[in-house]
């Protein structure tokens, strides 16, 4: 009789143990899926982050590529029809906050819950064998010759086309703007000469400004900014108007669908908040040329909530916005609080 007791009382705690173990998390391998192509700003902060929250979590994240849509449309949509356990992470960027009125995700970026990594300011560059040698140059070709100078930046809607039409709207310019999935592929369009101006972020074009390929022509925030013994002069030195359009953040992260069981967002915010205090994140982002945030729950929400009103807003009364935000229930920036 005491053998079937002690039996059943080792039997019972298997039991609880194996479902102990069940509800842990994470106790699996987590996957990330990055909106935006390989190389790009939010692939590589994606990853660097992703790789040092792995030694807080215990188990590995792979990064996956999934691009395509408008806004990466197609990566969150993907994400979000995975179940809502945690282990499926949408790697995306400020950039995505337009994908509703372009069309391709109408939940918004209220159904998420953010976790911002950072973000560099954009710069205008062009190839080293450009022949314009300054922005008030390039400006005045494009005003010139209405469309016929090839401008490469992301997708349609992400933050380097918006820059890229606020860089217009504030100076009269006109470019022909070609989309790319993502920065790298824009920026070695510059190299291959298949466009003949690129908006994408310091960070993304830090290595090819050092390398001399890049001739960076002004940063689109108010203040200069320096890589090495390199300035980049600030576009309002030239075009004071443009503090009307811009800045324009970056917010570089990733996303949960909100509605993920609390208690496994808290373990992720935990592991973010370690990795990004970490020495190695915070000499990357040094070396690297980002602004670390480290945003997460109602405060990374708040600022995405902007970012979409502002954005959206801005496409809509730029004419380039399939879907009034109205309709979409998004308020206009100035309904909003910072």
């Amino acid at each position: 009789m005491r053998r079937i007791f002690v039996l059943f009382v080792v039997g019972c705690f298997l039991v609880s143990a194996t479902a102990f173990a069940a509800e842990r998390y994470p106790n699996r391998i987590i996957t990330n899926v990055v909106v935006w192509a390989a190389g790009g700003g939010t692939d590589v902060c994606n990853r660097v982050v992703m790789a040092e929250m792995e030694k807080y979590l215990g188990v590995k994240i792979n990064v996956v590529n999934m691009t395509g849509g408008v806004g990466g449309s197609i990566g969150m949509n993907h994400v979000y029809s995975q179940p809502h356990d945690g282990y499926t992470l949408c790697g995306l960027s400020e950039s995505c906050v337009t994908a509703g009125v372009q069309g391709g995700f109408d939940k918004g970026m209220k159904v998420w819950d953010f976790f911002i990594i950072g973000g560099s300011p954009d710069v205008v560059s062009v190839p080293a064998g450009s022949p314009y040698k300054s922005l008030e140059e390039l400006i005045e070709a494009a005003k010139k010759n209405p469309g016929a100078i090839k401008a490469g930046a992301s997708a349609a809607g992400s933050i380097h086309h918006l820059n890229l039409l606020a860089l217009e709207k504030g100076t009269g310019a006109d470019f022909n703007f070609i989309p790319y999935p993502g920065s790298a592929p824009a920026q070695n369009a510059a190299l291959t000469g298949e466009v003949e101006v690129v908006v994408t972020s310091v960070a993304e074009q830090s290595q090819l400004i050092r390398a001399g390929q890049f001739r960076p022509l002004a940063v689109l925030v108010p203040d200069a900014f320096t890589i090495d013994s390199i300035t980049i002069p600030s576009a309002f030195d030239f075009y004071p108007q443009l503090k009307e359009y811009l800045p324009i953040s970056q917010a570089i992260g990733f996303a949960v669908p909100a509605d993920v069981p609390e208690e496994r967002k808290a373990v992720l915010r935990e592991a973010f908040k370690k990795a990004i205090e970490s020495e190695a994140i915070q000499k990357w982002a040094k070396e690297n040329f980002y602004v670390l945030s480290g945003k997460t729950g109602e405060e990374a929400k708040k600022e995405f909530l902007w970012l979409e009103s502002l954005f959206s807003w801005a496409l809509w009364e730029l004419g380039a916005a399939e879907i009034n935000p109205e309709t979409l229930g998004i308020p206009r920036p100035e309904e909003l609080q910072r």
